[in-house]
């Protein structure tokens, strides 16, 4: 396998570039981004629908339970649907499940800082911390635009450093292939 790695290397230095142009995309146009994040979410749930309810249908449902995976499939297929048809309410959906989560997060916390109080100096650190993802999760909710650009810019961020990285072991791998060109030959193999 890492002779096929290696031998490929440029496969990893075009995925290293596609990730930085599209983490640059993100950040200049994260409308774009978020676009694109939520048709491929649309397609995933869609082929992943579809893939479920061939399984129901097939018989091949574990423990004979084809109806949970019979409707799990049909919900998959109108997620994709909904999503192609308005790709908008996806990037919102997003948005608000990562608001409610910060915000039941926070609400744990703030408990579990006032139940650690009787057994540890410093919980208030924990309580700190609670309320600020209390505050995260009802900003997003007040203000959805400036949550999704800052959801397209952390995509971004990732897509540039994960392409970064990608880019420099193509690099690395070209640079391995050429010192070592008897190890990537067909007869080496």
């Amino acid at each position: 396998m890492e002779l096929a790695l290696a031998r490929n290397w440029w496969l990893l230095v075009l995925r290293g570039v596609l990730a930085i142009a599209f983490g640059v995309i993100a950040f200049l146009a994260p409308g774009a981004a978020l676009l694109a994040i939520a048709i491929w979410f649309g397609a995933y749930a869609f082929v992943d629908g579809i893939l479920s309810i061939a399984a129901a249908l097939s018989g091949h449902a574990p423990g004979g339970r084809w109806g949970a995976l019979l409707i799990v499939g049909l919900l998959g297929i109108a997620a994709g649907v909904i999503t192609f048809l308005n790709p908008a309410i996806t990037e919102l959906a997003l948005l608000y499940v990562i608001a409610f989560w910060a915000v039941a997060t926070g609400v744990f916390e703030i408990v579990a800082a006032v139940r650690l109080r009787r057994y540890i100096e410093g919980e208030w650190l924990l309580a700190l911390s609670g309320v600020l993802s209390i505050l995260f999760g009802v900003a997003l909710v007040i203000m959805p635009l400036a949550g999704l650009l800052a959801v397209a810019w952390l995509v971004g961020f990732y897509a540039v450093i994960f392409g970064v990285l990608q880019l420099a072991l193509g690099i690395e791998l070209r640079r391995w292939v050429r010192r070592e060109p008897a190890l990537t030959s067909p007869r080496a193999v």
